[in-house]
């Protein structure tokens, strides 16, 4: 499968990130891709959920590992998941949803490789930086003006 069809699927899948995308209200595309049962809100179970779909559509040879190349083709496919929906990923609140996928926040050992363990031990503080209520879960709400 070529780098290009793998980016293509890799969207439709993944696209988190619409802030205010065609007058969308704010986070409203975040919720939609994130929340698992349908009840507009999402826990940090179903992020934890999440995140472990999308550390496995990445790692293309399955080795419990994302190494450059991968990371690489994560971080294109959200760059061009950016531009696809408005470019409003670096405003207000999506910075934090933004930053808890980077490469930098997620490789605990600075090795160069993201593991699913630093993948997945990387969601609490991620869903706080989320939660701005501190309510436990991750709304519209935490989205909108703060």
């Amino acid at each position: 499968m070529t780098k290009s069809a793998i980016t293509a699927i890799a969207l439709a899948a993944f696209l988190p990130f619409s802030a205010v995308a065609q007058g969308q209200i704010p986070g409203q595309h975040f919720i939609e891709n994130w929340d698992q049962d349908g009840d507009a809100q999402v826990t940090l179970a179903e992020a934890s959920e999440k995140r472990g779909d999308v550390f496995f559509m990445f790692d293309q040879d399955e080795n419990g590992a994302l190494d450059s190349a991968e990371y690489d083709l994560f971080d294109e496919t959200r760059v061009q998941d950016m531009q696809n929906n408005g470019g409003g990923h670096q405003k207000g609140q999506m910075k934090s949803v933004n930053r808890g996928l980077m490469r930098d926040f997620n490789d605990t050992d600075k090795d160069g490789l993201v593991t699913e363990a630093e993948f997945q031990a990387h969601v609490p503080d991620w869903f706080a930086m989320m939660d701005r209520n501190g309510d436990g879960v991750i709304t519209t709400a935490d989205f909108g003006r703060g």
